[in-house]
């Protein structure tokens, strides 16, 4: 339900996003005055319209013929702990705030989310309708059987029924698109009637039966009927869980109070004691209809006056113990009467016929028109969600009361399909499917509110218990494959399928979900869980944190790094947003670039840091960003490239960066593209083919330079790209023509590599040795941040051979290079390092990166 807290304001309550009312009478009242039901006539009276329907008059006979008095006890004690355990369930999910319209769609959604949400509103729509189609076949059936004894046939039985079927639906419609201002004031008067067809039939059980009675097996309570009727006799192939799915639809007008929540004077006590009560109430009479039927009528019966004893008794004769012998129709098979071949017994047994047919007409009517209201009610809460594309059409509500008319169309569409079926048994067991899923579901859902202990989740009702709505929960399915196997694979199919549509397309609807908070309970469980756990190298994970700045800037680092981390490791998009910046402004931004990440579906989160300094930054987002073991122990950051044209305290600050944070650092060449438009396709997006990743493994670091190109090959985008591994080899083992074209190579490379190399630095050169000893001396001393010639030899020499050996092999046809960097580094050499980085890279026609390992060894190479 919704999650409002109970001290709510008018106000606070008045925003809440609350769908139409259930059904007219509600909106006439609000419009009116602000009258509202007690538990009596708001719950507990409509409960019982609707659990006493045409299966009562129509098909209890049969299945305690079928099943015996003791079986048929076990079945209507089974569907009443089904309904008193969901019953409870929904006291709970109702009065844990306002649920008005949309009855189980409205409830489960709000606590399940869309995604379980959506596929039951479907499922429950589509039960309300078949309900509409049950009561208005069984109506028909009694008209049908009525015109009969008067002898008006239109065709045939069955067709007469599906032409009866359809007439009185089509009123039942036109009746609802009138308006149904007058339906509660007729509650009372189907109640009355009721209760008089139900007085009238006790009374017709004590009357002594006349001979008539006697000949279509009524013979008042006799304690061998009672004993023959009370094991079961199947016939036909029946069995007892066909008998329990014909019953079940009989259970389903529990939801018919929390429809209408909005409309109840106290929600919290007239939900529960109503249902319960109608529950009870309803349980009693179909126990004791159950046992009073089965102790006065006999299985079989002729109806031939002339079939009375009047010889002795044979063996084997049925009824003779009663002066009647019925054996010749039994052999035969072509009984009329008694329970087991007669819809009509309840009629007949009562002391005046037609009020029972009264009562049959009361009860369907009454029943067919409630849930042909209830069904485009619950459509149209689902269509106004926008969950599913090309169903909005039937959200359109006319009038003042806003009527969903286009819905009463499609709900009458459907109702008439099932009403041409005429078979009350097969559209009875498709419907207890339908229902039976809808309880399980309502029971998860107050199950799986109960387990998240979201603080959201307080209900004023505290009578129910978790454990209790999961049992409801698992024999609801359970029944469902046990009564018909294939009617449960098929709607649970349909769910599946509606729930993996939602699942994929993710529509923005929040409702505070139970899933969001059992999300969050996991998160924080399997967190705290894993910090108990020691670090091995064989579950080491590169854990990113990747100084992107706002991540639309530069997409290309971040679907670089997230082509390795995705599903695999954590990643931290780090933006440190220097002090003269605005930093509110940043912080309004946040949702957007998060949302700009979750539509490029990328895994990350996004932590936006103020600081004086790149070094400063870095060191406190690596310090704070994080939860437990779920820190960043990987510093990723893209190149310098404008190191020539920036102070030397700021190329300082990033150096330090580097090297002075405990992690591995990876430096990933300038690729970025620039700008801030919505979404920008970069090179790891493709599918990269055959190509290769070279990967120049000079020095043993720990592993990261090998690990991370291997990551990236386990992705569908790189699964086709070799990995070649250049590592450092012996001279003396290398045959003499592989030496020669290495030398060239390396000759030629190392010109190029220096070349550039002393273009970089040439500006950053302190040429103190040309000077004489005491003005090289104060050369040195005003300018500390350049480099004295003693430092530029001592450096040089590494440049070419490095260059070459890592960058000119074979370098033209890989797509991707990895390169280990392996140098010392003084302060005062900011500018060396940076041309040597930059030497390194330099004419690469593909993205290059370098690793730098902090000894941690991380691949199971080392592993013991």
């Amino acid at each position: 339900g919704m999650e409002v807290p109970h001290t709510t304001t008018d106000s606070e309550v008045s925003s809440l996003p609350v769908i139409d009312s259930g059904n007219e009478e509600s909106k006439s009242l609000q419009e009116k005055a602000p009258v509202r039901f007690g538990w009596v006539t708001g719950v507990m009276i409509r409960c019982m319209l609707n659990i006493w329907g045409v299966i009562l008059f129509l098909r209890l006979s049969w299945i305690i013929s079928e099943a015996g008095i003791m079986l048929t006890s076990v079945i209507i004690l089974m569907s009443a702990t089904v309904t008193s355990v969901t019953a409870l369930s929904i006291s709970a999910i109702a009065t844990n705030g306002r649920v008005i319209s949309g009855g189980a769609y409205f409830m489960i959604s709000r606590s399940l989310g869309p995604e379980i949400g959506g596929p039951i509103g479907v499922v429950f729509s589509f039960a309300n309708a078949l309900a509409c189609a049950l009561n208005t076949v069984g109506f028909a059936e009694v008209v049908v059987k009525l015109m009969m004894e008067f002898g008006i046939v239109m065709v045939d039985e069955i067709n007469d029924i599906r032409i009866v079927g359809v007439i009185t639906v089509t009123i039942l419609l036109l009746i609802s698109l009138a308006g149904m201002e007058w339906e509660s004031k007729t509650q009372i008067l189907f109640f009355i009637v009721l209760m008089v067809s139900f007085s009238n039939y006790l009374v017709g059980t004590i009357i002594p039966p006349s001979p008539e009675k006697q000949a279509q097996g009524i013979f008042g309570y006799h304690s061998e009927i009672f004993l023959a009727n009370l094991k079961p006799d199947w016939r036909l192939g029946n069995n007892f869980f066909q008998t329990f799915a014909i019953f079940f639809p009989s259970a389903i007008g529990i939801l018919s109070g929390a429809n209408i929540s909005g409309d109840l004077k106290d929600p919290a006590t007239a939900i529960p004691k109503g249902t319960l009560m109608a529950i009870f109430w309803t349980t009693v009479s179909y126990l004791g209809i159950s046992f009073t039927l089965g102790s006065c009528v006999i299985r079989d019966a002729s109806g031939n006056i002339s079939d009375a004893l009047t010889g002795n008794i044979t063996d084997g004769c049925v009824g003779c113990n009663l002066g009647w012998n019925f054996t010749e129709c039994t052999l035969s098979k072509s009984c009329q009467y008694g329970l087991a071949n007669d819809s009509k017994v309840l009629g007949q047994i009562s002391g005046f016929y037609y009020l029972i047919t009264a009562g049959v007409f009361a009860a369907s009517l009454s029943s067919a028109l409630g849930f042909l209201v209830s069904a485009p009610k619950v459509f149209q809460c689902l269509c106004r969600d926008k969950i599913y594309p090309y169903i909005g059409f039937f959200a359109k509500g006319y009038g003042k009361n806003d009527e969903p008319l286009r819905a009463y169309i499609l709900c009458y569409v459907i109702a008439v399909a099932f009403i041409l079926i005429g078979k009350l048994d097969t559209i009875a067991g498709l419907i207890s499917n339908f229902f039976l899923c809808s309880y399980s579901l309502i029971n998860f859902s107050c199950f799986h509110a109960s387990i998240t202990n979201s603080p959201g989740w307080r209900p004023s009702f505290h009578y129910y218990s978790k454990w209790t709505a999961l049992f409801g929960a698992v024999i609801s399915v359970v029944l469902m494959f046990l009564l018909t196997w294939w009617a449960a694979l098929i709607t649970f199919s349909i769910i599946f399928f509606l729930f993996g549509y939602v699942n994929y397309t993710k529509p923005k609807v929040n409702w505070g979900s139970s899933v969001q908070a059992g999300t969050y309970n996991m998160a924080l469980s399997y967190s705290v869980s894993l910090s108990g756990v020691e670090d091995h190298v064989k579950n080491f994970r590169p854990q990113c944190l990747v100084l992107t700045g706002p991540p639309n800037q530069r997409p290309a680092l971040v679907d670089f790094v997230a082509s390795f981390t995705k599903h695999i490791s954590l990643m931290i998009c780090g933006d440190i947003i220097m002090v003269s910046h605005s930093v509110l402004l940043q912080m309004e931004n946040k949702n957007l670039l998060v949302k700009w990440m979750n539509k490029r579906k990328v895994r990350s989160f996004y932590t936006p840091l103020s600081a004086d300094g790149l070094r400063a930054g870095a060191r406190n987002l690596l310090q704070a960003s994080g939860l437990g073991k779920l820190k960043p122990n990987t510093l990723v950051l893209g190149f310098k490239s404008n190191w020539r044209e920036s102070s030397p305290e700021s190329i300082e600050d990033y150096i330090n960066t580097i090297y002075t944070l405990p992690p591995s650092v990876v430096t990933v060449e300038d690729i970025s593209d620039k700008g801030d438009s919505d979404q920008i396709k970069t090179v790891f997006q493709s599918d990269q083919g055959k190509k290769t990743i070279d990967v120049y493994w000079i020095a043993d670091d720990g592993g990261l330079t090998l690990l991370v190109p291997y990551l990236l090959t386990r992705r569908k985008l790189w699964r086709s790209s070799k990995v070649r591994v250049f590592i450092v080899g012996d001279e003396q083992n290398m045959d003499e023509r592989r030496k020669e074209n290495l030398t060239s190579v390396l000759l030629f490379s190392s010109l190029l590599s220096l070349s550039r190399f002393l273009d970089s630095v040439a500006p950053f050169r302190l040429w103190d040795e040309q000077q004489e000893g005491t003005l090289a001396q104060e050369f040195r001393e005003n300018a500390p941040c350049k480099i004295s010639d003693k430092q530029f030899e001592a450096f040089r020499l590494k440049v070419g051979v490095c260059a070459a050996v890592c960058v000119y092999s074979y370098v033209m046809l890989s797509f991707y290079v990895v390169l280990t960097v392996k140098c010392s580094y003084e302060p005062s050499h900011f500018a060396l390092y940076m041309a040597w980085l930059d030497t390194l890279t330099c004419g690469l026609h593909c993205p290059a990166v370098l690793i730098r390992g902090n000894q941690q060894n991380v691949l199971t190479f080392y592993c013991q």
